[in-house]
């Protein structure tokens, strides 16, 4: 197991964002996403993304454990992980600027916050990792 605090710090935000993804699909679908804001076909839109966010998390996860054992996999893991958070993220960003949903009364805040967040972890792992 490593004593580099700067692997730890990686790990634990990997499983951080994992659990926010798991959290985020729970509460999404618990939502009834009837506002009448939200573009046409918003939901037939997000939903499949539950498949690929699945993924990611538990890539995420079995990277940052792989990481904190030393094991060269969890790099690659956190690399493929790096790609996929990017792709995300870039396609939520043109996603919501497209249908107009950074505007503050479209939860614009939340939704800004979203794909910076992913974005920057994409940058961290990248950069940890190429």
């Amino acid at each position: 197991m490593t004593g580099d605090a700067a692997v730890w710090v990686v790990a634990v935000l990997e499983v951080v964002a994992a659990a926010v993804i798991v959290t985020f699909w729970i509460t999404w679908f618990r939502d009834d996403h009837d506002a009448a804001w939200l573009p046409a076909g918003y939901v037939d839109h997000e939903t499949p993304f539950v498949f690929s966010d699945s993924v990611l998390a538990l890539l995420l996860v079995a990277g940052a454990v792989l990481q904190v054992f030393e094991e060269p996999l969890g790099r690659s893991l956190g690399l493929v992980s790096a790609g996929m958070l990017a792709f995300l993220g870039i396609l939520d960003t043109a996603y919501f600027a497209r249908t107009g949903m950074f505007a503050r009364d479209r939860d614009g805040a939340a939704n800004l916050a979203i794909v910076v967040a992913v974005l920057v972890l994409a940058v961290i792992l990248f950069v940890r990792f190429a």
